[in-house]
């Protein structure tokens, strides 16, 4: 396993629609997302996504760690999506702060769905289709975004809500460690 270099924010491969993977058992796959958990740990990530390391497959990855967030109910342990397709259940959004670790020391206000289903390959081959709520629909929506050529700043509404991570004690939220940092 290797620590891959993350993509900062304006490298062209943060830009580009990623392609489908063929064949989520290939060694290679299997290859990228060992190096892609260890990257994500490395970086202290709740999720992290293929084209982030600089790789344009549909490859996702994240978790819902215990303590993460207090609106968090579920655990969720770490899940691998290939080809990840995402449907909103509602219309309903809300807006909370994220980070990104392509996106290193920022945090922004993001309007996200509140409910989503989400279908994908595993690593194994299967399908997986979950509904997800909360922190748990957020993190999914994020981190396929960059699948998209999207980061957080482009989903933002109000860009006078995008700062430095250490000013959001300034804004009356709280710290940062009540944020919902997806990626960072």
């Amino acid at each position: 396993m290797a620590i891959l270099k993350i993509a900062k924010m304006g490298h062209p491969a943060l830009r580009a629609p990623s392609a489908e993977v063929a064949d989520p058992t290939a060694p290679e796959i299997r290859r990228l997302i060992d190096d892609m958990l260890e990257t994500m740990i490395d970086a202290d990530g709740a999720g992290l996504a293929a084209p982030q390391v600089h790789v344009p497959l549909q490859v996702v990855m994240f978790h819902v760690p215990e303590g993460r967030d207090e609106d968090v109910l579920d655990v969720v342990p770490l899940t691998v999506l290939i080809n990840p397709v995402v449907e909103p259940l509602t219309d309903e959004r809300s807006v909370d702060w994220e980070g990104c670790l392509s996106v290193p020391g920022m945090m922004g206000a993001v309007p996200r769905y509140t409910e989503i289903r989400y279908r994908a390959m595993t690593p194994g081959g299967e399908r997986i289709e979950r509904i997800a709520e909360g922190f748990h629909a957020r993190v999914v929506q994020h981190e396929c975004d960059h699948l998209d050529g999207f980061l957080y700043p482009q989903r933002m509404e109000d860009l006078s809500l995008l700062m430095f991570s250490d000013q959001l004690r300034y804004h009356g939220e709280g710290d940062d460690k009540d944020a919902a940092d997806v990626d960072e």
